[in-house]
């Protein structure tokens, strides 16, 4: 249950950001396997500095995927204001709205000061509440109503262990209290998926709720992960999801290291998001991590590099368990 509650103190401090992605209706059984692996290329050479070969690369992926995640759009943005490419900085600026980047999100980053001035800026500011309407309509509103009431009930029953005061009553209530709940909501997930794909930012535009409904179902206790059986039924499903270009590698990282990290009473490394791996570890973490596409421990701390450098701001996933570097260390 201790693991329960420090998934819920993390989150319930978190600010949640719905983004999403209109969804392609002419090619969407692409296989984004090749997409995430050319994305971990871009990121090598952003780490590197060869900006202007990272973005051949991601016009790549944009020319030939009807889906982007808009995390693409955020980079590209910044990576064309890096190489003087204003021109181009705009375009996928508005590819970025036209996929769910809000003005919010864009007024926060103080590396686009540069395009926040002028006659374009105006335009853009102008147009955009009919770019969002635009955007809105691309969701399946149905399964987003559905998913975030989902959300707030996986909430208010976490929030019933901050009111235990010793291991043994938190792993009580979360095996009594929270896991039939939790297991009605893993059900009702499954039968999404079943029939419209996993709920995240190209089905209903946030990448927020299903993680977090499957991340405190993975952290209930170590007693009941060893026996549980729904999150391994779901499990293929979710790397399919991958596959097809409907979860990102570090949502389900993150899904599937809370199970890991529980089950083995925190001795595992998994991803490097809730356990830091020690020098010996690191290769089978980065295994784990190529396997779903997601860039190795280095590529990632390279990008926090350019980030601290240059001002840029990556968003690299793994939010708020680790907002920097992850951490290797030389032994346990």
């Amino acid at each position: 249950m201790k693991n329960l509650l420090a998934c819920l103190a993390i989150i319930i401090s978190f600010h949640v950001q719905t983004i999403g992605q209109t969804i392609p209706s002419n090619k969407s059984h692409q296989d984004y396997t090749q997409y995430h692996h050319q994305v971990i290329e871009a990121e090598k050479l952003i780490a590197d500095q060869r900006y202007q070969e990272a973005l051949l690369i991601y016009d790549q992926i944009f020319n030939a995927y009807d889906f982007v995640f808009l995390s693409e759009y955020r980079v590209t943005t910044q990576l064309a204001i890096a190489v003087d490419d204003y021109k181009k900085a705009v375009h996928y600026l508005n590819a970025g709205i036209d996929g769910g980047w809000t003005l919010k999100s864009i007024k926060k980053n103080d590396y686009l000061k540069k395009l926040r001035v002028g006659a374009e800026w105006k335009s853009i500011k102008q147009i955009y509440k009919s770019k969002r309407h635009a955007y809105e309509a691309t969701l399946n509103q149905p399964v987003r109503m559905k998913v975030k009431k989902m959300f707030s009930r996986d909430q208010r029953k976490a929030i019933g262990a901050l009111f235990t005061f010793s291991s043994k009553r938190q792993d009580r209530y979360a095996e009594k209290k929270f896991a039939p709940q939790s297991e009605k909501q893993i059900t009702e997930l499954i039968s999404i998926l079943n029939e419209f794909g996993y709920p995240g930012e190209r089905l209903i535009g946030n990448n927020f709720w299903t993680t977090t409904i499957l991340s405190h179902h993975n952290s209930i206790s170590q007693a009941y992960v060893e026996q549980d059986t729904l999150y391994q039924f779901t499990k293929p499903m979710l790397l399919q999801a991958i596959k097809d270009g409907q979860m990102s590698p570090w949502e389900f990282a993150l899904v599937d290291d809370w199970y890991r990290a529980v089950k083995s009473d925190r001795t595992e490394a998994g991803y490097g998001f809730l356990n830091s791996p020690t020098k010996s570890e690191l290769a089978s973490v980065n295994e784990l991590r190529n396997q779903i596409g997601l860039r190795s421990v280095e590529t990632r701390n390279g990008l926090i590099d350019i980030k601290n450098l240059t001002g840029m701001n990556f968003y690299l996933g793994g939010r708020p368990w680790v907002e920097g570097k992850i951490l290797v260390k030389d032994k346990e």
